[in-house]
């Protein structure tokens, strides 16, 4: 896990256009960062990933897929497009100087995409997940107007799905297959995985 314990956030060089995701109010414990491209934030951002979803080290929180899934969750590649992509933040957030989580959201038509979420196992649980979640709504708002907060998750993870319930996304019933076959998303230990659209409405 030492690969996600950067530290020192480092300065950011920010455009008009991302002024308002930049004024948002943290807690005192959290700070939240646009992701750059730098070489040394992206290893950390890779490995902050991989720690939460894949592999022994996932276990120690709750969000591990590693019963369904082997390989990679995410790469280097995919940070990057995260980072560069128009519409696009990836939000890196910090407590007391060290990379704790991240998340990312994205501009689509009429609604915000939240994705690419992952909280340091050793804290999950510890409520920095709602704070992060409000943080991002918060974000979209403000940035591109939208009422509405979509995001996937793989349907069979019933425990994920009552957690985001509870923060008042709803289940829509729409499936989107999993991409078997491409190993960028990781190799599937079971046939029957697909991913179930979750709504919220943004007051």
């Amino acid at each position: 896990m030492s690969g996600a314990r950067l530290v020192g956030p480092p300065s950011l060089q920010r455009s008009k256009g991302r002024a308002a995701m930049d004024t948002a109010p943290a807690t005192p414990e959290l700070s939240f960062r646009d992701a750059t491209d730098a070489d040394t934030e992206v290893d950390a951002l890779v490995a902050l990933i991989e720690s939460a979803y894949r592999g022994d080290s996932s276990r120690t929180g709750w969000t591990t897929e590693a019963d369904i899934l082997q390989g990679q969750r995410t790469d280097a590649e995919a940070v990057r497009e995260a980072v560069k992509q128009e519409d696009s933040r990836l939000l890196t957030v910090w407590q007391g100087g060290e990379l704790v989580a991240c998340c990312r959201v994205e501009h689509r038509g009429g609604a915000g995409y939240f994705g690419m979420f992952a909280v340091r196992p050793a804290l999950q649980g510890a409520g920095l997940g709602k704070v992060i979640i409000a943080e991002a709504e918060r974000r979209v708002r403000a940035e591109w107007g939208v009422r509405e907060m979509h995001m996937t998750v793989i349907s069979l993870r019933n425990d994920l799905i009552a957690y985001y319930e509870r923060r008042g996304y709803r289940r829509t019933g729409q499936m989107v297959p999993f991409p078997y076959g491409d190993e960028r998303f990781g190799v599937p230990l079971r046939d029957d995985l697909q991913f179930e659209l979750l709504v919220k409405p943004l007051d």
